[in-house]
């Protein structure tokens, strides 16, 4: 039991002093720097003549379950990852990459073929479910890209942003499909 005057050591910490009060959960102590300083009775241990008390297996155990660190929090469930990785659709919108030659085609005509096929395949992804598509335009004059934007802006079920810049620089365009639109 400790009581006023006794000479007590903090168990955490390198702190030891006087105690100068007593109350039944807390002790007071004056330290040897000349700090009041307040602990529960459970953190400190009384020295007697240079030697301290070495509490016994049960006490120490009785504290330690006492403490915030050493109780058991409840176990929560552990969210598992997805079974596997879905590579995301891509589509190149480049005119090369859809015709063979372009020769003969003016500007207003690739534009639309461009267009036809994103609307075209984005179609086809929301049919199949599909979350993301990426739509590879390139950067050229931003006419595409303008035209590819007033296209999807028409429908309620998808958002656009830019796609992963370090993947595909400033000529891509990333579009995630709501599944269940509300």
């Amino acid at each position: 039991m400790i009581k006023k005057g006794d000479i007590v050591s903090v168990l955490d910490e390198p702190i030891s002093g006087k105690v100068i009060s007593v109350t039944s959960e807390e002790v007071v102590i004056d330290t040897e720097d000349g700090f009041e300083m307040t602990f529960f009775i459970r953190e400190v241990v009384k020295i007697e003549s240079g030697e301290m008390v070495i509490p016994s297996y049960e006490e120490v155990n009785k504290n330690l379950q006492e403490k915030e660190v050493f109780k058991k929090k409840p176990k929560r469930p552990i969210a598992k990852p997805k079974e596997r990785y879905v590579p995301v659709m891509e589509v190149d919108l480049h005119i090369h990459k859809l015709v063979k030659s372009s020769k003969g085609m003016t500007n207003h005509d690739m534009v639309i073929l461009q267009l036809d096929t994103a609307k075209r395949q984005l179609d086809f992804a929301i049919h199949k479910r599909i979350p993301k598509i990426v739509f590879i335009h390139g950067v050229g004059q931003g006419v595409l890209k303008e035209e590819l934007k007033y296209l999807f802006g028409r429908y309620d079920n998808v958002r656009v942003s830019d796609a992963d810049y370090k993947k595909y620089g400033l000529g891509a365009m990333e579009i995630y499909i709501v599944q269940n639109p509300k």
